[in-house]
């Protein structure tokens, strides 16, 4: 009667007044009628979160594991003692894909701290705070939801690396991840292990135990991309120059020898912003995410490693991005990483 799109939402219906369906551009006006009490604030923002403390303890999404309410706006921030940090384990995921989506902040939830954006419905990785505050936010729009998210999160001492987990059709050996203790991957039949096999825990220069290098993945001997070993090399995304594919999941693990570190120089850069985006992790700060049309700054790892991870929808294709890398050998002298490589720099986007 009014011309909306209806959408059932766990217990709630929603009418959404000028909805397109599947376009993103979703919300004009929604009428909520709730069954399972919601405090839904005028303007349709439902609120929650607040500021845990202590050794451990669990955090849900609102009505888990029966659906989050719409227009939710959530945010969690974890304190831990001083020189301890927090890991955070998923219990539970399922968030609708693409438009409702959890936040993570290594400190607080401030944009130079962002960590990642999880959305979909598999399981995310463990994932341990550089220091004693982490964060995590739930955004979502006015339209389909999932039964939301469960984590739990402990204190780690210094001297323990924490669970790095097991990647999807993983198996993992070793149960013990303090300092000194070593742990092994391979992969199911079928299926090619990508990055380093072995991960011991470590203390880096600031007296903190870290893993050695990222947990490595799994992937399908047909998958887009691999493990990258050597002085040098390129890392383009699939199909370049020309456009990547729609629903894209290509990870490569860049390696250099041991006291080595990695510079990372992009050439070209096209992405549909926010949508499709390039994840880096292993530099400074731990997780970079690229996005848009600019050409992002020059990156170096801070251990011998970089891994990219690189993500596109169903919707828009671009050019997509090429970046030569270049090992950095250090010895008496400093070897600048962007002697090899001419390059032009305006912007970077960070979410």
């Amino acid at each position: 009667m009014f011309g909306g799109v209806p959408h059932w939402r766990g217990r709630s219906w929603s009418l959404c007044l000028g909805c397109e369906t599947p376009s993103r551009q979703r919300l004009f006006w929604s009428m909520t009628f709730s069954l399972s009490g919601f405090n839904v604030k005028p303007g349709f923002i439902y609120t929650c979160g607040g500021t845990l403390k202590g050794l451990n303890g669990t955090i849900e999404s609102p009505g888990f594991p029966y659906g989050y309410p719409n227009g939710a706006n959530c945010t969690w921030v974890i304190i831990a003692e001083e020189r301890n940090r927090i890991q955070i384990v998923f219990q539970s995921f399922a968030l609708e894909e693409e438009y409702d989506y959890l936040s993570l902040y290594d400190g607080h939830p401030h944009p130079t701290n962002f960590r990642t954006r999880l959305t979909g419905f598999h399981l995310p990785p463990p994932v341990t705070s550089t220091k004693s505050v982490f964060s995590l936010r739930l955004t979502s729009d006015f339209a389909v939801s999932a039964h939301g998210f469960k984590v739990y999160y402990e204190e780690l001492q210094s001297s323990s690396c924490g669970n790095p987990g097991v990647p999807p059709k993983g198996i993992v050996y070793g149960t013990r991840f303090d300092v000194g203790d070593k742990i092994r991957y391979s992969c199911v039949t079928g299926y090619i292990l990508d990055g380093h096999p072995f991960l011991t825990c470590i203390t880096n220069s600031v007296t903190t135990a870290s893993w050695d290098f990222p947990v490595p993945i799994c992937r399908a001997e047909d998958a887009c991309g691999g493990t990258m070993r050597g002085s040098s090399g390129i890392i383009s995304s699939p199909n370049f120059p020309n456009e990547y594919h729609n629903n894209a999941d290509c990870t490569w693990t860049v390696v250099a020898d041991p006291g080595d570190t990695i510079s990372l120089i992009f050439t070209d850069f096209q992405t549909e912003e926010k949508y499709d985006y390039l994840e880096i992790e292993g530099s400074e700060p731990p997780t970079i995410w690229l996005s848009g049309m600019n050409i992002p700054p020059p990156i170096i790892s801070n251990k011998n490693w970089l891994r990219l991870h690189f993500v596109t929808d169903s919707n828009h294709r671009y050019r997509g991005f090429s970046a030569p890398y270049q090992g950095i050998f250090y010895e008496n002298h400093f070897l600048s990483p962007l002697a090899y490589y001419s390059f032009s720099y305006s912007g970077l986007c960070m979410f």
